[in-house]
């Protein structure tokens, strides 16, 4: 997977970002955590390391599953 640099801070990230927001609204019914962290784990394993998320989708709900699957 391609990387990129955000910024000036010299973080990689992969060029690819996985988007969370679909996990509890907006695209049909909210996804339980059973649902949506073996989707992560997968992004993961490809080579995703840029993950969009914000606190107004839940709020916190995609924070959570996102956190508990990259543990």
């Amino acid at each position: 997977m391609k990387q990129r640099i955000l910024g000036r801070s010299g973080l990689k990230v992969s060029a690819v970002g996985f988007g969370v927001m679909g996990f509890s609204q907006s695209y049909g019914r909210p996804k339980s955590k059973a649902e949506a962290i073996p989707v992560i784990r997968a992004a993961v394993e490809q080579g995703v390391t840029f993950f969009d998320t914000a606190e107004v989708y839940g709020p916190l709900i995609n924070e959570e599953i996102l956190g508990e699957a990259l543990a």
